[in-house]
């Protein structure tokens, strides 16, 4: 082969790769719940796609995915066994799904965006947690991303019939333990705000207007950062932890920026200009159900100047 058909090949081999990059990345991540690690395992598929005979790949979106997904379950496998250590609970590392208002995803069909806010959702990547990495696998490709059974039973190499059983314990299990309720966007963009100005002011009886009763916090520090190291059960208890941290937190350098991570509103709270914290909520019936505040260092520094400044005044 020449040096020309060489250089035409690796450039055809990386538009085919670029082509299928989003649906790689989206695969990735649902499987790992990390932006770091689903990074590495497309960067890992890439590798192997430059390295394979692509004359023989008749399908080069399945091939890919194939590789993908096998992957990030060996790569599930070593984080679960690393996170039986982890101080704290474990929570998904935030992703960036709209950044700017004005941008052109804005105009994204709406039973698309959401679709995509609720595969990507905190709440959910939460319960895929707690499957078995080829549950989590089946879940993802058929739920998220639509792909057939016997194309799911090829990847996994298994049987179909063993892949339906395997994709309908897992829905089972999703759809025990999801949140059922759907959010308008600006009702939560609404209530985030009110949160935000009431924890950071300290204003105990508007937390408890807007939490309810068995509210919940859950905060991911990995004990590198100040942060309740077990679930805070209960509006009273979760509002006046809220209310005793907020106003403290504030000083010189601090800021807020609002971004969409996960599908929804959320919040970025920053220490000259450096992420510190992030705040997800989970709203249902108007009420605040769960505050996941996720301040490891590791999972919010790639969060670094996205968003727009908060004005809570």
């Amino acid at each position: 082969m020449t040096a020309d058909a060489t250089a035409e090949g690796t450039a055809d081999g990386t538009e085919v790769f670029e082509e299928h990059r989003p649906v790689l990345d989206g695969v990735a991540y649902r499987m790992l719940g990390r932006v770091a690690d689903a990074e590495d395992v497309v960067q890992e598929a890439w590798l192997r796609w430059s390295a394979t005979d692509r004359t023989q790949v008749r399908e080069p979106r399945g091939y890919l995915v194939r590789v993908t997904t096998r992957l990030a379950i060996d790569r599930l496998r070593q984080a679960q066994a690393r996170r039986e250590a982890y101080v704290g609970p474990w929570l998904p590392e935030p992703l960036v799904t709209h950044l700017d208002p004005a941008d052109a995803r804005e105009q994204q069909d709406g039973a698309e965006r959401a679709v995509l806010a609720e595969s990507v959702s905190l709440a959910l990547l939460v319960v895929l947690e707690s499957l078995s990495p080829l549950e989590r696998a089946v879940f993802v490709l058929r739920e998220a991303f639509g792909f057939p059974y016997a194309e799911i039973a090829k990847t996994l190499e298994r049987g179909e019939a063993a892949v339906r059983q395997l994709a309908g314990r897992a829905r089972r299990h999703v759809e025990e333990r999801k949140p059922r309720f759907e959010v308008d966007p600006a009702l939560q963009r609404e209530l985030t705000e009110r949160f935000l100005r009431a924890s950071v002011g300290g204003d105990l009886q508007e937390l408890l207007t807007l939490l309810a009763p068995d509210a919940r916090l859950v905060s991911d520090s990995a004990g590198k950062a100040k942060a309740p190291r077990r679930v805070i059960v209960g509006a009273d208890k979760v509002g006046r932890f809220l209310a005793a941290v907020g106003p403290g937190a504030q000083g010189p350098g601090f800021g807020l920026r609002f971004v969409e991570l996960n599908g929804s509103p959320a919040a970025v709270a920053t220490y000259e200009g450096r992420p510190d914290v992030v705040f997800l909520l989970d709203v249902a019936d108007g009420l605040i159900r769960t505050v996941y505040l996720i301040r490891n260092p590791d999972k919010v520094a790639h969060l670094r100047g996205v968003g727009v400044p908060a004005e809570l005044g």
